[in-house]
């Protein structure tokens, strides 16, 4: 072979060469185009109120604020704009435009250097979002990979969708991504409403995002000059037009100093850490005590404005997560949630005198195992009104009341009071009133000023307005005035009794932690193993709720509510009202006090010796005369505490507390001879007369059961109890409790009770009608 033809081979070989490597050098490791949307900036997250409005704009992590637009929203000024000033050319190359490429290698090879882009908005795109590590190289590697990238993309895109995302992922400035965030950024205003002027200065922006901001100062008059006459020269606009758009005065919002006013009291917020950091101090200098956190929530009764926000006890101490706002974060609230279960309770005819009994029980749950509740001291009181048993916190009588309502009766009352998290608390059953579900701070300290402010919940907030540096209004928080949740009459009931110093007697004492300077509605809670100690409460003027424990939720060792949280609550209130007027709270209408038994909260009989007045919803007060009081002649041998010449009074209690008398050694009364024809008072004690039942969608039809309970006077020589629905014997009984669960069926139905004596005597109680309606529940074959 001729010397010549070798040489020929051997450069063509090495220009092969070098072609394949330089080419693998410009396509290895090339980004996969098909994944392009992958790239596209997220989307900020939206946070709106009901009627739409915007309250908040969370920016994605590592990134600016974004929110895509299609292309058919744009205003046809910026697309021209845009076209105009970038790439003039674009829907008419394939992704490179050669004549660009031609100029811009030119410039380049004259200065030795990358000086010119010549990049078309396709080039632009797969740049900003395919080789972002690249972005500001200026090197022919990096043009030679964007051109390849921009001829597959406009190979597998259309050129709509190619601009779309140009306009959707381009960098404005003002950490604005996409032409509609940066709308707003520079104008306050969504895109669709620009005009002329302003879609030729947003245009003109992705050059120099820093240079031609408003901020650094008037070279964007230019930059938007040169864009005017950019579009004149492609023929979307005239002159006349681009003249007037240059002199249009645009009207920027500000991009920095703006003044936000918050609802935070500076002075209250610094008493307030001194209270909590003081109290965490004094508690634990006790050695078995390990308290390390806490955290304090104080809202203005009036609107629910934000006074003091504690999230714990010290932001930068890493060691108790100090940086978490345990304000926010959930917990299981304790005795604290009792009150929302009375609430339900006096919406369905209880009342502040409803007896009901604090003894050992036995409760079945939907599941079919025993549950079987215990006071907070291990301690039983017997026959108790709701009074005391709210203000004392008696756990057993609480588990009874919400058996008594049922647990969709304290889900609906939450989620009207704002307490979503009990929404799901339908696994826990009965224990859901004794906090075993999570709840936030926030969410329960709003929960009380509900019961504050008459029945009227809040909406808590934390920003007043906002102003430019100038002092311009920007924004302001919308005042609400929300219809009431529960009637001012139910809501005056729980803050009675949480106010009530005496009724918290039996747990607390007289004149405990919780009692103000003035008057004021307070609830404590403590978790199992005192992991969680929470106190909220709240006087005419503000409510204040106050959690304290440890982040882990490890125990406390032994500290109550009384002890943790209520210490901390006290101080804060007091720092709180401090200038204060004393104000009390305002008695709505549609109340009434009558004199009632102080033991079975019914009317006094003749025989009672201790009566009190009580507070009652008007129509709800005690007709029933009291039945637990009997005169006993003293020939009978009973030793009396209230004898006379004729006799003493006994109690007689129901034979449900009966084993709970005689351990602690109260005198039985004698058996009732009944072989008259008056019939003891056998009653229904659940369900309620004339109550309504829906059968729930999401649970499944066999765990929808509602208790059947008979109530005999103690006394009566009771053979068996049988519990009737729809004249059928639903159960037959010989000794209390008379209870069973009954399956939920949709219609109309009678409950009533029939009482066997020794003697065969029998009895039959009122009769109960109740009514079951289909809801959403389906068949459990058809799930």
């Amino acid at each position: 072979m001729p010397r010549t033809w070798r040489l020929s081979l051997g450069v063509a070989a090495a220009l092969g060469i070098a072609f394949v490597a330089t080419a693998a050098a410009v396509l290895w490791d090339l980004p996969d185009p098909w994944r392009l949307l992958e790239r596209a900036p997220a989307a900020s997250v939206l946070i709106y109120d009901r009627n739409g409005v915007v309250l908040y704009e969370a920016l994605p992590v590592h990134g600016g604020r974004s929110r895509p637009l299609s292309l058919a929203d744009a205003p046809p000024y910026l697309i021209q704009a845009t076209l105009a000033t970038e790439d003039a050319g674009f829907y008419r190359h394939p992704g490179v435009d050669l004549v660009g490429v031609a100029r811009a290698l030119y410039y380049s090879v004259r200065s030795g250097r990358v000086v010119a882009g010549g990049s078309t908005i396709t080039q632009q795109v797969a740049r900003n979002l395919l080789l972002p590590e690249d972005r500001y190289e200026r090197t022919l590697r990096r043009k030679l990979r964007e051109a390849v990238l921009a001829l597959i993309i406009e190979a597998g895109r259309s050129k709509d969708e190619i601009l779309e995302l140009y306009l959707n992922s381009t960098f404005y400035g003002r950490l604005s991504y996409g032409a509609e965030a940066a709308s707003l950024a520079f104008f306050g205003k969504p895109l669709a409403s620009l005009d002329l002027a302003e879609c030729a200065f947003l245009a003109g922006l992705p050059q120099a995002p820093s240079l031609y901001a408003p901020e650094a100062g008037d070279a964007w008059r230019g930059r938007q000059r040169v864009v005017l006459d950019l579009m004149v020269r492609q023929g979307f606009i005239t002159a006349e037009e681009a003249a007037m758009a240059a002199r249009e005065p645009l009207r920027f919002v500000a991009a920095g100093g703006l003044r936000v006013y918050t609802t935070l009291d500076l002075a209250s917020q610094e008493q307030a850490r001194l209270v909590v950091e003081r109290c965490l101090e004094s508690v634990n200098r006790d050695p078995r005590v390990h308290v390390s956190n806490a955290a304090v929530l104080a809202l203005d009764l009036s609107d629910g404005a934000i006074r003091v926000m504690i999230g714990s006890a010290d932001y930068f101490d890493d060691s108790i997560a100090g940086a978490v706002n345990a304000t926010l974060a959930p917990r299981q609230p304790g005795s604290a949630i009792k009150p929302l279960t009375y609430a339900a309770a006096f919406e369905a005819g209880y009342t502040p005198a409803s007896m009901m009994l604090d003894v050992p029980s036995t409760f079945i749950t939907a599941e079919g195992e025993p549950y079987v509740p215990v006071n907070f001291d291990f301690t039983y009181r017997g026959p108790v009104l709701l009074r005391e048993a709210l203000g004392s916190s008696y756990n057993v009588v609480a588990v009874r009341l919400l058996d008594a309502v049922g647990l969709p009766a304290l889900q609906d009352m939450a989620r009207r009071l704002g307490v979503v998290s009990l929404g799901t608390a339908d696994r826990l059953g009965l224990a859901a009133t004794l906090g075993g579900t999570e709840v936030s701070l926030l969410e329960l300290t709003r929960a009380y000023a509900a019961f504050g402010r008459g029945g009227r919940p809040v909406e808590p907030y934390a920003i007043l307005r906002v102003t430019d540096d100038r002092g311009q209004l920007l924004w302001e928080a919308a005042r609400h005035d929300p219809q009431p949740v529960i009637s001012p009459q139910v809501a005056y009931l729980i803050t009675d009794i949480l106010k009530d110093d005496k009724a918290r007697i039996p747990t607390f004492g007289e004149g405990s932690v919780l009692a103000l300077s003035r008057p004021a509605a307070v609830k404590t809670g403590t978790t199992t193993d005192s992991r969680d100690n929470w106190t909220v409460g709240y006087t005419p003027q503000m409510v204040v709720g106050v959690w304290a424990g440890n982040s882990d939720g490890s125990g406390m060792g032994p500290v109550s509510g009384v002890e943790g949280a209520a210490p901390i609550w006290r101080g804060v209130m007091e720092a709180l009202h401090r200038g204060m007027p004393e104000q009390d709270f305002v008695e709505p209408p549609g109340l009434v006090r009558a004199e009632v038994c102080a033991l079975s909260g019914l009317l006094p009989g003749p025989d009672c010796p201790h009566r009190r007045l009580e507070l009652f919803i008007a129509g709800t007060e005690p007709e029933r005369q009291c039945d637990l009081h009997r005169l006993i002649p003293d020939d009978e041998g009973q030793d009396g505490s209230a004898g006379g010449a004729e006799g003493h009074v006994a109690a007689v209690l129901p034979e449900e507390a009966q084993a709970w008398a005689d351990a602690r050694g109260f005198p039985r009364a004698p058996a009732l001879e009944v072989a008259t024809e008056v019939p003891p008072a056998v009653r229904l004690v659940q369900p309620d007369p004339h109550r309504v039942y829906e059968l729930a969608a999401d649970l499944p039809l066999s765990s929808q059961r509602v208790a059947v309970e008979a109530s005999v006077p103690a006394g009566v020589p009771v053979r068996t109890v049988r519990l009737m629905v729809d004249g059928q014997v639903l159960a037959q009984l010989d000794r209390p409790p008379y209870r069973v669960l009954w399956l939920l069926e949709p219609g109309e139905h009678v409950f009533a009770a029939e009482v066997e004596t020794e003697q065969g005597k029998v009895w039959t109680s009122d009769p109960v009608p109740v009514t079951v309606a289909r809801g959403g529940a389906q068949p459990e074959a058809s799930r």
